[in-house]
């Protein structure tokens, strides 16, 4: 007769590891579901995204370059002011020598008042102070001494000159520093957003680079004329910021560029370049060549007609035209 057995209740274990793991798979499926349930932002929301961004970027990179060319000034400023101390010091240096010489001579001679006798001391130096408050030097030494006393002047003017100038120099250092960090973590946003992208919305969104030459445009001064073509040299090339060139630009760097291809000088940071030059009263009276400066001065491009700048725009695109309808309101506009 065949046994029957009562099967054997499962263990606490194997139950809460089966609860587990149903519990387990259904939150896989709940967050799967959420996953799957967040809708996607649209490229008109990532347009909008991307602006506010570049907008910060600009603001960030070009308050960078600005207290980066503040630092190289200070800095230039400072090498020159120590270079002044090293001349001084070594014309105050020799004037010291032949005084130190000429009061050991009186000194060892004798060769002044007896009354002076009570002046003498071991040291030569001291003793030609105390022979010259009585009237003791001939015209050539009280001579040689004023010039010293007014090269130690001048040498103590300097140093602290140079100090106050290596204070600023130091605090306009750490700020740069702290810009550009800041600066870097806008550009990293940036590119966070890009790379979120699909590659058809990021081509969209950053554009090529819109080298077809726009026709028509007054021709500007030979300045601009060569600015403006040596611009056109860098269609294509990417945007990076804090660059200057010559394979890679942020806005203000392509104008810097350029314009020193054409042997003209303008400021690193678009602040400085709004400094320069004339101001243009209406986009009507632009010419090819000028600078155009947008959102506060936060970006510049240069006037290629018909309503077409010549920029750097942001992170992730390349030089090239655009309307001018489309990067933001005209700030300022320069010729140079």
């Amino acid at each position: 007769m065949a046994s029957h057995r009562r099967p054997a209740a499962p263990s606490r274990t194997r139950t809460r590891i089966s609860a587990l793991t149903v519990v387990a798979a259904t939150s896989v499926g709940l967050a799967t579901q959420t996953a799957q349930a967040a809708p996607q932002p649209t490229t008109g929301q990532l347009k909008s995204q991307l602006d506010q961004l570049n907008s910060q970027s600009d603001k960030a990179v070009e308050a960078y370059n600005e207290a980066q060319a503040k630092q190289q000034q200070l800095q230039k400023k400072v090498s020159i002011l120590q270079d002044e101390i090293a001349r001084d010091q070594a014309k105050a240096n020799d004037l010291m020598d032949s005084v130190g010489a000429m009061a050991a001579n009186q000194y060892t001679e004798g060769a002044v008042d007896p009354t002076l006798q009570l002046l003498l001391t071991s040291d030569p130096t001291a003793f030609l102070q105390k022979a010259t408050s009585m009237d003791q030097m001939s015209s050539n030494e009280a001579a040689k001494l004023q010039t010293l006393a007014a090269e130690e002047q001048t040498l103590n003017r300097e140093k602290a000159q140079a100090q106050q100038e290596l204070q600023a120099l130091q605090a306009v250092t750490q700020q740069a520093a702290a810009l550009k960090a800041a600066a870097a973590d806008k550009v990293k946003a940036t590119q966070k957003l890009l790379d979120s992208m699909t590659p058809s919305q990021r081509t969209q969104l950053t554009g090529g680079t819109g080298s077809n030459l726009p026709h028509g445009g007054k021709a500007g001064d030979s300045v601009e004329a060569a600015a403006f073509a040596a611009a056109q040299t860098r269609i294509g090339y990417p945007y990076h910021y804090g660059s200057t060139g010559p394979t890679q630009f942020d806005c203000s760097g392509l104008m810097m560029w350029s314009y020193e291809q054409a042997g003209y000088q303008l400021g690193r940071d678009t602040y400085a370049q709004m400094g320069d030059g004339t101001v243009v009263a209406s986009e009507a009276d632009l010419q090819i060549g000028d600078l155009v400066f947008f959102n506060g001065g936060e970006h510049v491009g240069m006037w290629a007609g018909n309503g077409i700048i010549l920029h750097a725009p942001h992170t992730g695109a390349l030089v090239r035209y655009e309307s001018i309808t489309t990067i933001g309101s005209i700030y300022a506009m320069r010729h140079i």
